[in-house]
């Protein structure tokens, strides 16, 4: 059987008090797309109670990158790139280990149960970066070496755009699905057959925007989860990978 279980990394702009200090005279940036996933833990609520399981963090990315590798260049901001190694490493322990590490126990629980698991990890993307204008809605990332990543994508994308035709939903985009993220560091735990990850980009003009039209695609996007995820997880086991 197929088990979902949903994560969001970047859920909210926190930083804790004893850190407070580096950010001084840069609030500011906390409340931007810097500084956290505008939209991302409400759309995570929405779908929450179709999943099995959820995790999600509060703290900003400009603390540490939940969904970065501990070799990657962009693990810690500009503001906590200046801290000591031994503080560094205070800090992975308390905000970055605890997160990461409790989500692949959790998958490897799953897997040692005999169960697939899909991972949808909630995201949102800002409309202009650079001064470029992102060309999607909805963006899905998987890796295309995945087959079941891909074809759970393909079925998403068609429930998506028979629901609502103006949608423009695009695959591995405004990222790569195989980049530097949390569920290409899972990938490399757990085989293809154990693990699906699928990261959801949602285009913070929604969110930014509220109203009715952002509910509607929050219960849009629950909808077709749920129906995708009744429809594909029986047939879990018997696909070929």
């Amino acid at each position: 059987m197929l088990r979902l279980l949903l994560t969001c990394e970047h859920g909210g702009n926190l930083i804790p008090a004893a850190y407070a200090p580096l950010f001084q005279g840069h609030e500011e940036i906390l409340e931007t797309h810097q500084g956290y996933d505008i939209g991302a833990l409400e759309l995570y609520n929405t779908l929450k109670p179709i999943a099995d399981v959820g995790f999600y963090a509060e703290t900003s990315r400009l603390l540490v990158e939940l969904n970065r590798s501990l070799h990657h260049a962009k693990l810690f901001s500009t503001y906590t790139q200046v801290l000591p190694p031994a503080e560094k490493e205070r800090l992975l322990e308390k905000h970055y280990k605890p997160y990461r590490e409790q989500v692949e126990q959790m998958v490897s629980d799953f897997v040692s149960a005999g169960r697939g698991v899909l991972h949808v990890a909630v995201h949102t993307f800002t409309p202009v970066l650079n001064g470029e204008e992102r060309q999607a809605d909805i963006g899905l990332l998987y890796d295309p070496k995945r087959k079941y990543e891909q074809a759970f994508s393909k079925e998403w994308k068609a429930a998506l755009n028979k629901a609502d035709k103006d949608l423009l939903v695009r695959f591995n985009y405004p990222y790569l699905g195989i980049a530097d993220g949390f569920p290409t560091y899972l990938r490399r735990k757990f085989t293809a057959n154990e693990y699906v990850g699928i990261e959801l980009e949602v285009n913070q003009k929604f969110p930014q925007q509220g109203g009715a039209r952002w509910q509607e695609l929050q219960m849009l996007l629950a909808r077709t989860l749920q129906e995708l995820v009744n429809r594909n997880g029986a047939l879990f086991s018997k696909h070929t990978i």
